[in-house]
C-alpha cells in the first residue's frame, strides 16, 4: 500500500502508528486501540507520534523531550510529517558555540513533493491557493492538481532557458498562484529562490540580484495593489540596467497591459503554455539551500539569510499545523505579502506542506474600505486570520461598525505577527473582532528562526493566555536573557537581550556568501546562545514579553529596516553632512522613523519642506516607499562622545517626548547639543 511507506515505531511499547497525509492535514491510524484524541488531553493539538508513550504525561514533558531529547523528538517527527526520497542516517550535527546548524543529515527529499505531489496525488481536487486579489469578490482557486500541474510546467520552462540546481532565481511578483509556482519550481529543480518584496525600489532590488548573483530574474508586466497600478516590470528594468550577472527577465501578464520588452526578456505565459506538466524532482540533501531572503541590518547591507531544505520545512509544517491548531479542510488566512517571511512560512510553506488551503492576499486592509479583511473572512469562510498589529491599529481607528457588519462565525483563531501587540489592539481583536470566541495567538519569530518560536499556543490544555505577550517557547526553543555583561539572568521579572540557547530544525544556515558576518551578528556577541537583536521582559508569571529592537534596526510595520541604510541614502544628498535615525513609537506602524539630519550650511524655513521632501524622495527610490521618514529634523550637531560616537540613547530619547529620561550627558563633546535638539523637536513637532 501506498501510505506504507510512512511506517515506523514509537514508544516504549513499540506501537505502530501510520501516518498519511489525506487532503488538509495528516490522518492518524493508531494501532492497540490507542485514540488520538486521548493525546489532546495532554498537549493543545494532537501528536499521533508520540501516542502511547507513557513518558508523555504533560504538555511540559513533550517540551522538556524536545530540549533534552532532540534526535528522538525531531527525527520521528521528520520521518512521519516530511515524505523522504532517502531517510536521513543522522538526526542533527550542532555546534552553538560556532554556529555550525546541520539537520537530518543524508536524507533526500524534494520541498515541492512534499507541498504539492503528495496532495495532488492523494486528493488532487482539494483547494490548495485561494487568492484573494485586489478587488473584492474576484477571488482565484487552485487545487492541488492544478496546482501541480503549474509547479512542472514553470520548472521544466526554467530548465529549458538553462536554469540548473544550486543557480539563484531572484523573484519580483505580487502575492499570486504564479509567485508560488515560481517558488516551488525553483524547489522541484534545486534553484535557490530569493523573493524580493515587490515594493523595494529599483536600487533596492539591484543590491539584491548582485549580491545573490542571480541571472535569472521572474517579474510581471505590474502588480495591482490598493486600486493602484504598480509598474513592476519597470522597476525591474531599471534594476537588471545595474546588474551584468542577469541574462535572462521571465515577465508575467498579471495585468495584460503592454510593457516594453528587451532582449532580455521573455514572456512567461507563453513559455509555459508549451511545457509538459510533468517534470521530475530532483533529490535534494537535507541541507541543501531551499531560499534566501534579504533582511536589514545595522551596517547598511542587507542581509541573504539562507534556509536550507529539510529543517526549514519541517518546522515550518510543525508551527503551522501546532501553534494554530490547525484541522483537516480549514482555511488559513495569513494576510502577508510572499516578499517577507511570514508569507514564506505561512502563506506558502507551511500551510501547502500540511496539505492545507492557504490564502493568497493581494490587496490592502483598507481597500475598498476598512472592511476588507472581515469581508473577505465572510465570504471566504475563513477559519484563521494571521495579521500584524500595525493592521489592527489602523483598523480600530475605523470603528466598531466596519467588523460587526460582517460575519465573522467561521474564525476560530486570530493571529498576530510582526512587532509587540499593544494591549489596546489585543482587546480590539478579542472582543470586537473575535466576539470573545476566538483564540488570540501572538507570536514572535523572525527571518533567522524560520518560523514561530514564542507563541501562547501549543500549551497545556486550557492554559491561560495573558494578552500582548507571545508568552510560552515552541518545541524545541529554550529562550535566555542576557545582562549587559554577558551573563543569562534566572529567574522571573527580569528584562534582558533575547537569546536562544538551545537548536531547532529551523534555524538559518548562513548569511548567503558571507558567513564571517552571520556569526559575528548571532553568534559572537553571546557565545553559546542565538541572539535575536530583541530586548525581552520575563515576567513574574515566567511568560516573556517583546521590548523591542536593541540594535540599529527599526521595525516599521512588522518590516525591520536598517537604520544605516537609511542614513547612507539620505547622506548621498550634497545639503547633507550627517544623518542620524532613530524608531520613535507610532500610534499605527508600532514603529516610526525619526531622521536627525546635519546640513552643510544652516537652511531657512520656506527651503526645509523642500529638503525633507528630496531627501523622503532619495529614501523612496534607494530602498523603497516604506522606508521614508516619518519625522526629519534639521539640527546644527548630533550628540557625540570624545570618540565621535554618536549617542542614539539620547535621540531615541528625544524622538519619544522624555527630555526627563536623557540620563548622564556630560561625557557628550558638546553636552548644549542636546538642549537644541529638545527645543527644536518641540517647535517642530508641537510637543
Amino acid at each position: 500500500m501506498a501510505g506504507a511507506k510512512y511506517l515506523y515505531q514509537v514508544g516504549k511499547n513499540n506501537s505502530l502508528l501510520l501516518i498519511s497525509s489525506l487532503k488538509n492535514s495528516i490522518t492518524c491510524h493508531a494501532w492497540k486501540g490507542v485514540s488520538c484524541t486521548h493525546f489532546r488531553g495532554i498537549t493543545t493539538t494532537p501528536f499521533p507520534e508520540f501516542q502511547g508513550d507513557s513518558r508523555f504525561k504533560s504538555h511540559a514533558d513533550l517540551h522538556n523531550a524536545s530540549l533534552q531529547n532532540p534526535d528522538h523528538f525531531w527525527g520521528t517527527l521528520a520521518k512521519s510529517r516530511l515524505q523522504w526520497f532517502q531517510t536521513f542516517n543522522q538526526v542533527k550535527d550542532c555546534d552553538i558555540n560556532k554556529g555550525h546548524i546541520r539537520w537530518f543529515m543524508d536524507g533526500k527529499l524534494n520541498a515541492s513533493v512534499n507541498c504539492v505531489d503528495r496532495y495532488a496525488e492523494k486528493n488532487g481536487d482539494a483547494i490548495a491557493l485561494i487568492w484573494e486579489k485586489d478587488e473584492p469578490g474576484t477571488e482565484e482557486y487552485v487545487s492541488y492538481r492544478q496546482l501541480s500541474q503549474m509547479v512542472n510546467k514553470m520548472a521544466n520552462m526554467l530548465k529549458s532557458f538553462g536554469v540548473c540546481r544550486g543557480d539563484r532565481v531572484a523573484i519580483y511578483l505580487p502575492t499570486s498562484p504564479v509567485a508560488v509556482a515560481v517558488m516551488m519550481a525553483c524547489a522541484r529543480i534545486g534553484a535557490i529562490h530569493s523573493v524580493v518584496f515587490a515594493g523595494f525600489s529599483a536600487e533596492a532590488l539591484a543590491g539584491r540580484i548582485i549580491d545573490a548573483d542571480a541571472e535569472t530574474v521572474i517579474t510581471s508586466d505590474e502588480g495591482v495593489r490598493g486600486g493602484k497600478i504598480i509598474p513592476l516590470k519597470q522597476t525591474v528594468d531599471a534594476a537588471v540596467a545595474n546588474c551584468p550577472c542577469v541574462k535572462r527577465v521571465f515577465v508575467y501578464q498579471r495585468t495584460g497591459n503592454p510593457v516594453p520588452m528587451g532582449k532580455l526578456d521573455i514572456s512567461l505565459d507563453k513559455e509555459m503554455a508549451s511545457q509538459s506538466d510533468v517534470c521530475e524532482p530532483e533529490k535534494m540533501g537535507s541541507e541543501d539551500l531551499l531560499f534566501m531572503l534579504y533582511t536589514s541590518g545595522s551596517t547598511g547591507k542587507p542581509k541573504g539569510i539562507a534556509h536550507s531544505t529539510a529543517g526549514y520545512l519541517l518546522y515550518a509544517g510543525i508551527t503551522q499545523r501546532h501553534v494554530f491548531d490547525y484541522r483537516e479542510g480549514e482555511r488559513f488566512g495569513c494576510v502577508a505579502d510572499i516578499g517577507w517571511i511570514t508569507g514564506h512560512t505561512y502563506v506558502v510553506y507551511g500551510p501547502l506542506s500540511n496539505g492545507a488551503t492557504t490564502v493568497l492576499f493581494e490587496s490592502t486592509p483598507t481597500y475598498p474600505n476598512p472592511g476588507r479583511y472581515w469581508e473577505m473572512v465572510q465570504r471566504l469562510s475563513l477559519d484563521h486570520i494571521y495579521l500584524a498589529p500595525t493592521s489592527l491599529r489602523l483598523l480600530l481607528k475605523e470603528g466598531n461598525e466596519w467588523v460587526k457588519k460582517y460575519d465573522r462565525s467561521s474564525l476560530r483563531k486570530l493571529g498576530c505577527v510582526g512587532e509587540p501587540l499593544n494591549t489596546e489592539a489585543y482587546d480590539w481583536y478579542n472582543d470586537v473582532v473575535g466576539d470573545g470566541k476566538c483564540e488570540v495567538v501572538d507570536t514572535w519569530w523572525q527571518t533567522e528562526t524560520g518560523g514561530i518560536a514564542l507563541a501562547p499556543r501549543p500549551s497545556a490544555p486550557g492554559a491561560k493566555i495573558v494578552a500582548s505577550k507571545p508568552m510560552r517557547p515552541h518545541f524545541g526553543i529554550q529562550p535566555a536573557l542576557m545582562d549587559k555583561d554577558g551573563k543569562e539572568l534566572t529567574g522571573s521579572n527580569v528584562q534582558g537581550a533575547l537569546c536562544i540557547k538551545s537548536v531547532w530544525p529551523g534555524m538559518a544556515r548562513t548569511i548567503y556568501g558571507d558567513h564571517k558576518r552571520f556569526l559575528d551578528t548571532y553568534y559572537n556577541p553571546y557565545p553559546g546562545y542565538y541572539f535575536s537583536g530583541d530586548g525581552a521582559h520575563r515576567c513574574e508569571d515566567g511568560y516573556y514579553q517583546i521590548t523591542g529592537r536593541m540594535d540599529d534596526v527599526i521595525n516599521v510595520s512588522g518590516h525591520r529596516i536598517g537604520t544605516a541604510e537609511v542614513e547612507d541614502a539620505m547622506d548621498d544628498h550634497s545639503q547633507v553632512a550627517e544623518t542620524a535615525v532613530v524608531g520613535f513609537p507610532h500610534d499605527i506602524k508600532g514603529e516610526g522613523i525619526y531622521a536627525f539630519v546635519v546640513t552643510m550650511e544652516d537652511i531657512n524655513p520656506e527651503d526645509a519642506d523642500t529638503l525633507r521632501d528630496q531627501l523622503k524622495s532619495i529614501v523612496k527610490t534607494r530602498i523603497g516607499g516604506f522606508a521614508q521618514p516619518d519625522r526629519i529634523l534639521f539640527t546644527p550637531g548630533l550628540p557625540k562622545t570624545r570618540s565621535g560616537k554618536i549617542m542614539r540613547r539620547i535621540l531615541r530619547k528625544v524622538a519619544d517626548n522624555k527630555p526627563e529620561e536623557l540620563g548622564d550627558i556630560s561625557t557628550l563633546v558638546d553636552p548644549s547639543v542636546v538642549e537644541i535638539l529638545v527645543q527644536k523637536h518641540g517647535e517642530e513637532f508641537k510637543v
